[in-house]
């Protein structure tokens, strides 16, 4: 996960099986999660939703982009943090 500082962000990861309509009843979960440019903290908000084959625990390699770290389209080999997300609300900083 990149993170571009320089001001706040939010999205929502959103998640189902990917091979069928099981979306359309329910069948799917989001995270919600938030960059706070001047606490420089990214929070990670409670997963809400499953669907079966879904992660319980899931791995983010999180990468603070800046000159030379984190730019261009291949994988950044040295992520700033690696967190390892329950589902549970979590804030990570930056520092």
């Amino acid at each position: 996960m990149r993170i571009y500082p320089g001001g706040d962000g939010e999205f929502t990861l959103y998640e189902d099986e990917n091979d069928n309509y099981n979306y359309e009843k329910g069948s799917y979960s989001t995270i919600p999660i938030q960059w706070n440019e001047s606490a420089k903290t990214l929070t990670f908000g409670k997963r809400t939703g499953s669907f079966p084959g879904m992660l319980e625990k899931r791995t983010f390699r999180i990468v603070w982009v800046h000159d030379g770290h984190g730019t261009g389209l291949d994988p950044e080999n040295n992520p700033d943090k690696i967190v390892l997300y329950d589902g549970s609300q979590m804030t990570v900083n930056q520092h």
